[in-house]
């Protein structure tokens, strides 16, 4: 079987949600199962392991609804690519495409940041099924990281094609051989990663930090000065420490001496910055949805996502007596669920099956 695996996603000097997705399950599945990337940038090569790779050209440019073309000249039995929106006019292989998420057809308010003829495209996207439903039913298999998303995928019959369950995994250092064990947190304070998309809701948790004076509320991710400033005038009293973006190194070092991970949003299609606190051994307070459920389990805390005295509550709960270490030992639990060797041998039994599969 001669796997292709569309790597053109993948980010230059930095991951993002996807590019992390994309070199973690290649790097996995490249060590169970010869794999050829395609990528449409050499400079890709860098955040990718050492694998055989293809140049064809880029995702979005406009000849990617007849991609095919190039892919069909390296003979491949099943491509997988980790979107939804990989061309496949005329292909003579099995096509595996990747759902993550619906969050943007509950939640259609675009980033602040973008033009507003663009914000206007965005809304109309997603103001109907039918689109989704084209792409996904012109494969021969479609891929999602969660089963809160697959349940969805069949609660709005998006497709008629198989649904399989892909996970995510983190890619966090291992703490020094005393650190791994702590049974208290080393500072008070609160770690949030992620972006500033409304649905992501950081208002509630900048109002539910105000209502915790000795605590910090370190927001991790790229931050516009607009947004810093609103998220700033919300609560003047929060404490509130803006890193504009971090190393992985930083981010695990403030992450493992933190008292909690923290996050409100309303809707996800996986939760990344979970297990990555789990592997570190820091507790998770998270909002009551669906997929926190799925992904945190036994070991993360729940608050309404509107309500930030019960965040606050939680978190004075952490402060009882054995909480912290208990709810610690527990997120180190149920990360071992996730790991890439995992979401690869499974990617792998999926594309075999594909492949067999009669068209």
């Amino acid at each position: 079987m001669k796997v292709l695996f569309d790597c053109r996603y993948t980010r230059l000097e930095r991951h993002d949600g996807i590019s992390r997705y994309t070199a973690g399950i290649v790097s996995a599945l490249g060590k169970q199962h010869p794999v050829t990337m395609l990528i449409s940038d050499h400079r890709q090569l860098e955040m990718l392991p050492d694998l055989p790779w293809e140049l064809i050209p880029s995702p979005t440019a406009v000849t990617e609804p007849w991609v095919a073309r190039k892919v069909n000249a390296l003979k491949p039995d099943v491509v997988f690519t980790p979107m939804q929106t990989m061309g496949g006019w005329g292909r003579k292989y099995r096509l595996v495409l990747t759902v993550h998420d619906l969050i943007y057809y509950s939640h259609p308010t675009p980033p602040r940041d973008l033009p507003a003829f663009v914000r206007g495209l965005w809304r109309l996207y997603h103001l109907a099924w039918w689109p989704q439903r084209l792409l996904l039913n012109r494969s021969d298999a479609v891929v999602t990281v969660s089963e809160t998303t697959k349940r969805l995928i069949a609660d709005h019959r998006l497709t008629k094609k198989p649904v399989y369950v892909v996970p995510n995994a983190a890619d966090m250092p291992e703490l020094a051989p005393g650190r791994a064990e702590r049974t208290a947190p080393e500072s008070r304070s609160l770690v949030y990663m992620g972006s500033f998309m409304p649905y992501k809701n950081v208002d509630t948790l900048v109002r539910a930090v105000a209502l915790l004076p000795e605590y910090t509320l370190h927001l991790m991710s790229r931050v516009s000065d607009a947004e810093k400033a609103r998220l700033s005038a919300l609560a003047p009293g929060a404490r509130l420490a803006f890193h504009d973006g971090v190393s992985d190194e930083e981010y695990a070092e403030t992450l493992a001496s933190a008292t909690a991970l923290v996050t409100a949003s309303r809707e996800e299609g996986f939760g990344i910055p979970l297990v990555e606190a789990m592997t570190l051994g820091t507790p998770v307070i998270v909002s009551d949805i669906p997929i926190f459920r799925e992904i945190g389990g036994k070991a993360a805390l729940f608050f309404e996502a509107d309500s930030p005295e019960e965040l606050v509550a939680r978190v004075r709960h952490l402060e009882e007596k054995g909480v912290w270490a208990a709810r610690s030992a527990a997120g180190r639990a149920e990360a071992q669920r996730y790991t890439w060797e995992a979401s690869g041998r499974h990617l792998l039994t999926v594309l075999e099956a594909t492949a067999l599969r009669s068209r």
